[in-house]
């Protein structure tokens, strides 16, 4: 059943883009919009719209949520 799981969360990491996953990485560390913004050299505005992307391809509805999500993948690795 682990197994299964971490396969479905690979699965939805696979549908982001490296600049979704970039900003993913940034999210579940706890960063800010204005902060991840900064870092990427991006417009805050631009975060926004990759972090709803990331939040409907990885399926969850919070940010607890990804970084349980992500979380559980670490612990099957």
């Amino acid at each position: 059943a682990r197994h299964h799981l971490a396969d479905n969360i690979h699965l939805r990491m696979q549908r982001l883009s490296a600049r979704e996953r970039q900003v993913m990485d940034h999210v579940i560390v706890g960063r800010l919009n204005k902060q991840i913004a900064a870092d990427l050299g991006i417009a805050e505005k631009t975060v926004k719209v990759h972090r709803g992307r990331v939040m409907a391809k990885m399926e969850v509805r919070s940010v607890a949520e990804l970084v349980h999500l992500c979380d559980q993948l670490e612990s099957t690795v």
